[in-house]
C-alpha cells in the first residue's frame, strides 16, 4: 500500500470523555496530494445473478404483475437504486454465467427454452429475463452494464456474437437479429468479464489453462490490431491465491486485458457460516477479521501486478465481495437469502474504505448481491420492499465517487477480542469536484466509542455536515414489519478545537462527514 495511506497499528493511551466513558483518541493527519488517485465511481458497483430471488421475484416480477413495474421490472427497485446512484451492474453471474447461453434469452418470450439453474436451487427458469431486459434495466437505472460471458460451457463464436448483438451499429447477422427483436440502436456495452471463477464453478481450470483460453477469447473481441474500446476483465483469484494472479499477469499480454478480478467473502467458516441475525460477539469479531483481510489481499495481489505492470495500466476489480452467512430458517438453501444487520454495515463501511485507499489500482467492485441474495441492499416480500443497513452505507459513501483521494496518516487503536486484535477504526477521505471534503469513518469496536481528531490545517474547511448509521444492537435489522429500525440520522458530535475536528464515534457506527 502507498506509504501515504498506510496506517500503523498501535495501542494508544486510553483517555476519558466528559461522561466518564473510557475512549481511545486517534489523531489523523490528512496529506492532500496532487498526485493522489481518483476514487472511481465504479468501486460502488453491484451484482445481480440468476440466483434465488435476485432476478425472478426480485428485480423481475413480469409485465402482468400487480406490483408496479417497467417492462416487468419493479419500479420501486429502480427508484431505490437510482437514489443510490449505482454506477454499474454485473449480470448474469456468478457461477450461473458459465452455464448461460444468451440466445436462449432473446426473441419471443413464449418461445424461449427453459434452463435448469444447476448451481442455485435446481429450479427451472423460463429465460423471460434476458439480454434486452437487463440492458434496458441498466438504461432505466442510468448505470453501466457489466456482462459476465460464458467461456466455461460456451464457445468463442457464441461470445463474439453476443458482443456483436449488443454493440454493432451496422449491418451484420447479430445486429439484424437485435433489430428484429425490437432494438434498433446498440447498447454499447463496455465492461465484459471473460468467465467467472474459472478455478472453481467456471470450469475447475488451472491458471495456465485459463490464461491461454482467455487469450483466445480476448482476441476475438478485438480487431486485427488487438485494440478495443471494450474493457476486458479476466476471471481472477479467490482470496489469497496469489499464484493465480501471477500466472495471469505473466501469460496474458497487456494489449489483451484491462483488468484482473478478485473475489473475497467475509465468511467465518464455510462449514459453519453462523446465523445472519443471531450471532455472538465472538462471531462478530471473526467476521470483521475476515472482512479486514481484504486489505491484505489487495496489497499482495497489487504487488504482483506491479512487477508485471509497473505503469498500472491493468486494473484490479473486486467483482464479488460481502458477508456470507447461513440462509434464513425455512428458506431454500440454494437461494442464499439472508437478513442484513449492523454487522453488515460494518463490513460495508470498512471494505469501502479499503477500496478507496487502494484507488490507485482498484477501479471497480461489485457487492454481492443487489436484491434478496447474500449482503443485499434491498429485500422484497410480495409487494413489500425494505432497504437494508448496507444500502444506507453505500448511499452515504456516494460522496466519494470520482473524487480525489486524500491520503490519511494515523495510528489506529486496537479492537481486541479473545487475545486477538484488529484496528478499531477505518477511515478514508476525498475531495469532490464540488470542492467539498468527504471523510468516512467506521468504528468496528462493539463496546467502546473512539474519539477521532482530524487536523484541519491542510483541508481549509470550516463547515461540517455529517450523517451516522448505528443502532442499539449489532443484531438490529430492518424487516417487513419494522422497515426503519436502522436508518441514517444527522450527526452533531463534531467540535472544532485547537485546529482539529473532534469526532466521537459510538460503538459499531458509520459516520460520513462533508466539509467545506
Amino acid at each position: 500500500m502507498d506509504n501515504l495511506i498506510k496506517s500503523t497499528l498501535s495501542l494508544l493511551f486510553i483517555g476519558f470523555s466528559l461522561s466518564g466513558i473510557a475512549q481511545n483518541k486517534t489523531s489523523v493527519t490528512p496529506q492532500p496530494s496532487a498526485d493522489a488517485p481518483q476514487i472511481s465511481k465504479h468501486i460502488y458497483g453491484h451484482f445481480a445473478e440468476h440466483l434465488g430471488r435476485c432476478i425472478y421475484g426480485g428485480f423481475y416480477v413480469g409485465e402482468d404483475s400487480e406490483i408496479p413495474n417497467l417492462d416487468g421490472v419493479r419500479k420501486d427497485i429502480i427508484a431505490a437504486l437510482k437514489e443510490m446512484k449505482i454506477p454499474n451492474l454485473r449480470w448474469p453471474g456468478g457461477c450461473f454465467a458459465d452455464t448461460y447461453h444468451w440466445k436462449d434469452g432473446v426473441g419471443d418470450k413464449s418461445a424461449r427454452p427453459t434452463i435448469v439453474n444447476q448451481w442455485w436451487g435446481g429450479v427451472t427458469e423460463d429465460n423471460s429475463f434476458g439480454t434486452h431486459d437487463f440492458l434496458n434495466l441498466c438504461e432505466a437505472l442510468e448505470t453501466e452494464p457489466y456482462i459476465s460471458g460464458n467461456i466455461g460451457s460456451g464457445t468463442v463464436r457464441e461470445f463474439a456474437e453476443w458482443i456483436q448483438y449488443v454493440n454493432h451499429n451496422g449491418v451484420s447477422p447479430m445486429a439484424d437479429l437485435r433489430r428484429k427483436n425490437g432494438r434498433e440502436k446498440p447498447w454499447n456495452v463496455r465492461f465484459w468479464g471473460l468467465g467467472n471463477e474459472a478455478w472453481g464453478c467456471g470450469g475447475n481450470m488451472t491458471a495456465e489453462f485459463y490464461s491461454n483460453l482467455y487469450r483466445q477469447y480476448a482476441t476475438y473481441m478485438t480487431d486485427w490490431s488487438n485494440t478495443s474500446d471494450l474493457y476486458r476483465v479476466a476471471s481472477g483469484a479467490s482470496d489469497g491465491n496469489y499464484n493465480w494472479t501471477e500466472v495471469l499477469m505473466k501469460n496474458i499480454p497487456g494489449k489483451l486485458i484491462e483488468a484482473v478480478a478478485l473475489h473475497s467473502y467475509s465468511v467465518i467458516d464455510w462449514g459453519n457460516k453462523s446465523s445472519a441475525t443471531e450471532f455472538s460477539d465472538t462471531e462478530y469479531f471473526q467476521t470483521m477479521q475476515r472482512a479486514f483481510k481484504m486489505d491484505e489481499y489487495i496489497t499482495k495481489h497489487t504487488a504482483i501486478m506491479d512487477r508485471y505492470d509497473p505503469n498500472k495500466k491493468i486494473d484490479l476489480i473486486v467483482d464479488e465481495w460481502g458477508g456470507w452467512y447461513d440462509v434464513e430458517p425455512g428458506t431454500n438453501p440454494g437461494f442464499l437469502y439472508q437478513q442484513n444487520t449492523m454487522r453488515d454495515a460494518m463490513i460495508a463501511g470498512m471494505t469501502l474504505n479499503i477500496f478507496n485507499n487502494h484507488a490507485e489500482r482498484v477501479k471497480m467492485a461489485n457487492l454481492a448481491q443487489t436484491v434478496n441474495v447474500l449482503q443485499a441492499v434491498i429485500l422484497t416480500e410480495g409487494e413489500k420492499l425494505i432497504l437494508t443497513p448496507t444500502y444506507h452505507v453505500l448511499k452515504m459513501y456516494a460522496v466519494h465517487k470520482d473524487a480525489q483521494l486524500i491520503p490519511l496518516k494515523y495510528e489506529a487503536p486496537l479492537f481486541t477480542k479473545n487475545g486477538e486484535s484488529l484496528p478499531a477504526i477505518s477511515l478514508s477521505a476525498s475531495k469532490g469536484k464540488n470542492n467539498k471534503t468527504n471523510i468516512s469513518l467506521v468504528n468496528i469496536d462493539d463496546t467502546q466509542s473512539h474519539t477521532i481528531a482530524i487536523e484541519l490545517s491542510k483541508l481549509n474547511v470550516k463547515n461540517f455536515k455529517a450523517t451516522i448509521l448505528t443502532s442499539k444492537s449489532l443484531q438490529d435489522h430492518n424487516d417487513f414489519d419494522n422497515p426503519e429500525v436502522v436508518t441514517p440520522k444527522p450527526f452533531k458530535k463534531i467540535k472544532v478545537k485547537n485546529g482539529a475536528a473532534i469526532i466521537e464515534l459510538p460503538p459499531f457506527s458509520v459516520v460520513v462527514v462533508e466539509a467545506d
